[in-house]
């Protein structure tokens, strides 16, 4: 009996600044893919210089999936990006082209291959500190806290329903996802399960060329006009930083300087140090990552070349014996 055949679909990932977007944007010179961008922050509408977001030129040459797709006063959760992945990979597969998904948020990388689990086992030393904020502050002071990250869940309980209050702080601090998330799509159904996946990461050598790129890129936001992008967001009346889209590296900072807690030089600076606090963490979930092809970006000391980084991967979709099979 034959064995069936799955489609192909590519993923991108690595650290903020490490160059993923470029690299898609390359292999599409090479390969019949449509990309998919895998971003918490890009999927707001008026979030584009600090994002990251391509520009104009560049999204009308190369279309990217899942952009603008949100505006900045609302929530988009993860089990509303594992809808709309699947659904765009879907529609990709039948127009006979290959789905890449590319972008620095691990945890919905992560919820297309294991699905969303099942709500994690309690955990004692968590609980103990949820315990420690509620006799400091109040349980009604932790209740507002969820309110604000599973307005779901708060709507069902009371402000001093203490168990409940600390097990949903504890689900969402276990998980980076709301207990109403995990028990609305709840599923173990993986994307491995319908594609042949193929795994990309961009690796660094020599961590301090990630830090200066980092340093660099953020700068030249700044000169491209991210004060201007920021302060039109601070002036609408809907928006605060207690909002998901205002958490982004950068905007929150600047936000705080244009409400005059920090002169513009700080901010700036608590901006790269934040985006570098990113990175490390996208690392820390590479560094194990399941069936991953690592990608050299630099060679110890220097960069890469962009063609260089396009062939490793264009070798190894080639090794898999995946183009033309």
């Amino acid at each position: 009996m034959a064995s069936i055949v799955l489609p192909l679909a590519i993923f991108i990932m690595g650290p903020t600044a490490s160059g993923k977007t470029d690299l898609a944007i390359s292999l599409r010179k090479h390969l019949p893919v449509d990309i998919v961008s895998v971003d918490s922050a890009q999927v707001y509408r008026q979030l584009d210089i600090g994002s990251a977001k391509p520009d104009a030129i560049t999204l009308a040459d190369h279309p990217h999936r899942l952009i603008d797709i949100r505006d900045p006063v609302d929530a988009y959760s993860v089990a509303e990006f594992l809808k709309d992945a699947t659904e765009q990979m879907a529609e990709i597969t039948a127009a006979g082209r290959i789905p890449l998904l590319v972008g620095g948020s691990m945890l919905y990388f992560k919820i297309l291959l294991d699905g969303l689990s099942d709500l994690p086992e309690a955990d004692q030393g968590v609980r103990d500190q949820i315990q420690h904020r509620a006799d400091e502050f109040g349980w009604p002071s932790l209740y507002d806290e969820l309110q604000q990250i599973d307005p779901v869940t708060a709507a069902k309980l009371h402000p001093n329903h203490s168990q409940r209050i600390q097990r949903a702080l504890e689900v969402h601090q276990l998980t980076g996802v709301s207990m109403s998330d995990l028990q609305a799509a709840s599923s173990n159904d993986s994307v491995l399960d319908h594609y042949n996946v193929l795994q990309f990461s961009l690796i660094f050598n020599d961590r301090s060329l990630l830090h200066r790129r980092i340093e660099q890129r953020f700068k030249q936001m700044m000169t491209n006009g991210l004060l201007a992008e920021v302060r039109g967001l601070h002036g609408r009346e809907d928006l605060h930083t207690d909002l998901p889209s205002m958490r982004a590296a950068g905007y929150q900072q600047i936000w705080q300087y244009l409400d005059g807690h920090c002169s513009l030089e700080e901010a700036v600076e608590k901006s790269i140090i934040a985006s570098r606090q990113l990175a490390k963490r996208q690392i820390t979930w590479l560094r194990n990552w399941p069936e991953v092809h690592e990608i050299q970006v630099d060679d110890g000391q220097t960069y890469i070349s962009l063609e260089n980084s396009c062939n490793q991967c264009l070798k190894i979709l080639s090794q898999h014996s995946i183009l033309g099979s």
